[in-house]
């Protein structure tokens, strides 16, 4: 008898393996994810509470490029880091917050409450370095699950809720004065060039391809 030939055997065993789990992956992948909404515009009824309990229409505040950063406050998970590396970038990109451009920091959970955006814009304000206008120019948010569902809808972010938590992707969003979407940045550290250059961009309403798209995905842990 020959001996088995290694290279077959691998083979098979990848064809097993991705027969097992092609099915499970393209159906999370339904409901779960960022899909690109390049070129899109966001609802014009968007109504959202800020930290300091104003009530407002959030294209009514959309007047320069603004970068949308979708977490949840109590997240366990990479929102942290998330919130970290968009304080950093703000610190190293060598444009003016409140000035150049904003971030809009927006719970997709609607039982988080105006309170703890507060504390949360205090917490990571500190980490910002340089002259900027972080009371103006970085603004927390939070919603009802209607206005949530249809910002979340509008630029394509769906999370999946199990248990008190979430399973969400990593990303931030780039809009134009006029409210368009005009790119994505993914993950949770952000190159101080990319991120200017995606600012720049959406002041003049231009948008651009992912080019480099590598997804993070904060899970819930079952012990």
């Amino acid at each position: 008898l020959q001996e088995p030939n290694l290279d077959i055997m691998r083979s098979l065993i990848l064809l097993i393996t991705l027969s097992v789990f092609i099915p499970t992956i393209a159906s999370a992948d339904n409901e779960l994810g960022v899909y690109e909404k390049l070129d899109d515009y966001l609802p014009k009824n968007l109504t959202f509470v800020t930290e300091n309990y104003d009530t407002v229409n959030l294209l009514d505040l959309i007047d320069k490029p603004t970068v949308i950063v979708p977490v949840y406050y109590e997240c366990p998970g990479i929102c942290s880091p998330l919130l970290e590396g968009v304080a950093d970038v703000i610190s190293k990109n060598g444009l003016v917050i409140g000035i150049d451009y904003q971030v809009f920091t927006v719970s997709f959970d609607h039982t988080e409450h105006t309170r703890l955006a507060g504390e949360k814009k205090k917490t990571y304000s500190k980490l910002v370095k340089g002259n900027h206008d972080i009371k103006n120019g970085w603004i927390y948010f939070t919603g009802d699950s209607l206005n949530i569902s249809n910002l979340l809808n509008s630029i394509g972010y769906m999370v999946k809720k199990e248990g008190e938590e979430f399973i969400h992707p990593g990303a931030i969003v780039m809009i134009s004065p006029e409210g368009k979407i005009t790119r994505y940045l993914h993950g949770t550290y952000f190159l101080p060039f990319d991120f200017k250059m995606a600012v720049v961009e959406a002041s003049k309403g231009k948008s651009g391809p992912t080019i480099n798209k590598v997804l993070q995905f904060c899970f819930s842990y079952d012990p």
